[in-house]
């Protein structure tokens, strides 16, 4: 019976950590960290696995602290939302006073682990976790350029692969950046589209024009081309040691071209189903050019 309990216990804790961390949205983060590292490798700053470790570590608990502070803090709303409202604080299974004290455990853990790559690593991670938590969060309630702000942490992690493997934040990790940072804005307003009725409960702004709109979707477009762009530089010889073929800038650009489409086609629809299509291509865009992005570098 004890030996039952203690097994159900473990696996409570444990799915409750997933939860509070955002397992699956920390590891789709942690997937652009060791792209950058695998991008800022070379004969300088060769491969360590000791790096590669700690910047994992030191990333998901960047991440997972980051997520724990703000269902902390948004407890009371998380408990309004469908989509929130069975995470381990506002359904009851986790106290906020545990909670807060896995989110600072996390931030010591990983702000540890990121300052022993270098200290500008845990620089950049330390500014990610206080602007998402004291920032972005209360921003949420307030106004639709939460999702600006929420852009600057949600493009660190690209970047702080490039900075863990080479010590330096120059054009390359701001480029790294830039490509990120415009990617925000498409992916987080599809999710603010098609959850759009759910975040309404709690007051959340996440759409620019506050609604599901002609004007939404043009900016959806419009942050997708300048996304394009973005992605495209390291192809024109300006971006330091970041660079990729014309085949590579092809393919990129393609990818652009696909998530593109999509923009367009919630412009014309604006419906919830485009909204969600939109989001799940823009996952796969950012995941597949990080892979052409890497596959150039080591194939050239």
């Amino acid at each position: 019976m004890n030996t039952t309990t203690n097994t159900f216990s473990l696996k409570t804790i444990f799915l409750d950590f997933k939860e509070i961390t955002k397992a699956g949205l920390a590891i789709s983060v942690l997937f652009s960290s060791i792209a950058g590292y695998f991008l800022g490798i070379d004969d300088q700053n060769p491969f360590q696995w000791s790096v590669l470790l700690m910047l994992i570590v030191g990333g998901y608990c960047m991440v997972g602290a980051s997520n724990a502070f703000n269902q902390v803090i948004e407890k009371d709303l998380d408990a309004l939302m469908d989509r929130t409202k069975n995470r381990p604080v506002p359904s009851g299974r986790m106290t906020a006073n545990t909670a807060l004290i896995v989110a600072s455990l996390l931030t010591i853990i990983g702000l540890s682990m990121l300052y022993a790559i270098n200290p500008k690593s845990a620089m950049f991670g330390a500014i990610s976790i206080f602007l998402y938590t004291s920032v972005y969060t209360p921003l949420k309630t307030m106004t639709s350029l939460s999702v600006f702000v929420g852009a600057f942490p949600g493009a660190i992690p690209f970047m702080l692969g490039w900075v863990a493997a080479t010590g330096n934040f120059g054009i390359e990790a701001g480029t790294l950046f830039l490509i990120q940072f415009f990617w925000q804005f498409p992916h987080f307003w599809a999710i603010g589209w098609f959850l759009y009725e759910d975040y309404e409960k709690a007051g959340f702004f996440m759409l620019p024009t506050g609604k599901k709109d002609k004007g939404t979707a043009l900016q959806v477009i419009l942050y997708t081309v300048w996304l394009i762009i973005a992605s495209l530089l390291p192809s024109l010889g300006y971006t330091g040691k970041l660079f990729i073929s014309p085949i590579a800038a092809g393919i990129v650009f393609l990818l652009g071209a696909w998530m593109l489409y999509y923009s367009v086609q919630l412009y014309k629809l604006r419906t919830a189903k485009a909204a969600r299509t939109l989001m799940l291509v823009s996952v796969s865009y950012i995941t597949l050019l990080q892979l052409v992005y890497i596959f150039d570098k080591f194939l050239r």
